[in-house]
């Protein structure tokens, strides 16, 4: 029951504003239609979480570093950057985001908010209990529930919902192969793979890392938020989607009354504060583990100097670039559209290494096996249609 309860709050967490944000542009763009999207990813994440928990406790190795020992250093450091951008520019998105949910709270300026948030981030992940503080700030997140609530008043006819994700309408062009590759990339962000492979390395040998009650649960609960996001934000209708901010993007919950955008900021404030710290920790477990110096959230800062470095300098570039003000729906949807691109040659390593019986101790299992490669090939697709339709086809015309 406790595995349960923890999954119920990963899960809530793991879905950050940048993935909320997603659903809510996606289902306000294309309704319905993309929601097969959330439940293609269900068994794809079950596998991903698997692998890479096994792949990090059989190694005690992150994934960048197994790329680079594996596939040579020049591998490891081009996916290092890609995972370096993305991480960077859904940090300060997030940090954008968490901002402006205690605006909404306080009805305060988000400016305000900026530099104490990256300080808490900061303190958490040098000086803090970096696992504790987040496993707590993720209970706010569970007020991202507030949107199946308000799924099931807003829905009227289930059967046609169910229908349109079912059986959706699919369009061969370029917003709509982008709405898949971010809704996608918003479920399985590249950060949250390098963490749950780097991160398992610290601990204990012997520790049980299956834990698959607690990723089953989490999986749901992700899911079942994003999809409701979706949901509710089909029938909410704006002039231009790519264009909503965080105030606009609470009021799909005006269902709710005034409660509404309150716990759709709490909500926020909880999932953006166990993101930031988690983006923070693998943007700098990538960059470290590509060069080859010490890392570890477990060693004291003068143990892995230049890990701890990289972490005080992203924290602070972040917090400089928001003051500038940046259009953070945009940003945040950008940025999950830059993951679902890099998450292909990622899913693809975690294909190789979890066969490679010099990294692990047992192979993957077939289910594993079929779902990762079936997942490359989906996203394959997907980002040659958005090329064709974006690039090559208006040069052509």
């Amino acid at each position: 029951m406790a595995a349960f309860v923890r999954g119920v709050v990963a899960g809530a967490a793991d879905l950050d504003p940048a993935a909320v944000l997603t659903a809510t542009v996606a289902g306000a763009s294309f309704g319905y239609s993309v929601g097969w999207v959330v439940l293609g990813s269900i068994p794809v994440l079950w596998s991903v979480f698997s692998v890479s928990a096994r792949i990090g406790r059989d190694s005690r190795k992150g994934l960048v570093e197994l790329v680079r020992e594996q596939y040579g250093r020049r591998i490891a450091l081009a996916l290092a950057a890609g995972v370096f951008v993305v991480n960077f520019v859904m940090i300060i998105g997030d940090l954008v985001a968490v901002a402006d949910a205690l605006s909404i709270v306080t009805n305060q300026w988000r400016a305000y908010f900026l530099v104490p948030l990256a300080f808490i981030v900061w303190y958490i992940l040098i000086v803090g209990n970096a696992r504790k503080s987040m496993e707590r700030l993720g209970l706010l997140s569970l007020f991202l529930i507030a949107y199946v609530v308000a799924a099931c008043f807003t829905v009227h006819s289930p059967g046609v919902v169910a229908r349109e994700i079912l059986l959706p309408r699919f369009e061969a062009s370029a917003a709509y192969s982008m709405a898949i590759i971010a809704v996608f990339g918003s479920l399985l962000t590249p950060d949250v793979i390098v963490w749950q492979t780097s991160s398992k390395r610290d601990i204990p040998r012997g520790t049980d890392l299956t834990h698959d009650t607690e990723s089953h649960a989490g999986t749901f609960v992700a899911a079942l938020i994003s999809l409701s996001a979706i949901v509710v934000s089909a029938s909410f209708h704006v002039a231009d989607p790519s264009v909503m901010t965080i105030r606009s993007a609470s009021r799909s919950l005006a269902f709710l009354g005034s409660a509404g955008p309150l716990l759709f900021a709490l909500g926020i404030l909880g999932s953006g504060m166990v993101a930031l710290p988690l983006l923070a920790a693998s943007l700098s477990f990538s960059i470290s583990e590509a060069v080859g110096w010490d890392s570890g959230l477990n060693k004291e800062p003068w143990e892995a100097r230049y890990f701890y470095i990289v972490i005080s300098s992203i924290m602070l570039l972040s917090v400089i670039i928001a003051l500038f003000g940046v259009n953070t729906v945009k940003l945040l949807y950008w940025s999950q559209v830059g993951a679902g691109v890099l998450v292909v040659p990622i899913l693809a390593f975690l294909l190789l290494l979890g066969r490679n019986r010099e990294v692990v101790r047992s192979s993957n299992r077939r289910f594993d096996d079929l779902c990762l490669g079936f997942a490359v090939v989906a996203m394959l697709i997907a980002n040659a249609i958005f090329v064709w339709s974006e690039w090559i086809v208006p040069r052509l015309r």
